[in-house]
């Protein structure tokens, strides 16, 4: 999960908390917001944890090819 991805979560997460008056048969919008909140969170933490450990490890897959010639003069 992305970070853009875990605010899009919380966001949507906050909205049917806090904005969403409106109810639906057998449906709690406010809890199903909150366990959006929590998630994206969640994974936003998650998300920054990984970006940071991955930081310092520069480009991996760059290697440098030389070539050693032994022909005598």
């Amino acid at each position: 999960m992305t970070v853009g991805v875990s605010i899009l979560l919380f966001v949507i997460g906050a909205v049917l908390k806090y904005a969403i008056t409106d109810n639906i048969n057998n449906v709690d919008l406010a809890t199903i917001g909150v366990i959006l909140m929590i998630a994206g969170a969640v994974g936003f933490v998650v998300s920054l944890v990984y970006m940071l450990s991955t930081r310092g490890r520069g480009d991996v897959a760059h290697v440098e090819q030389r070539r050693v010639y032994n022909d005598p003069i």
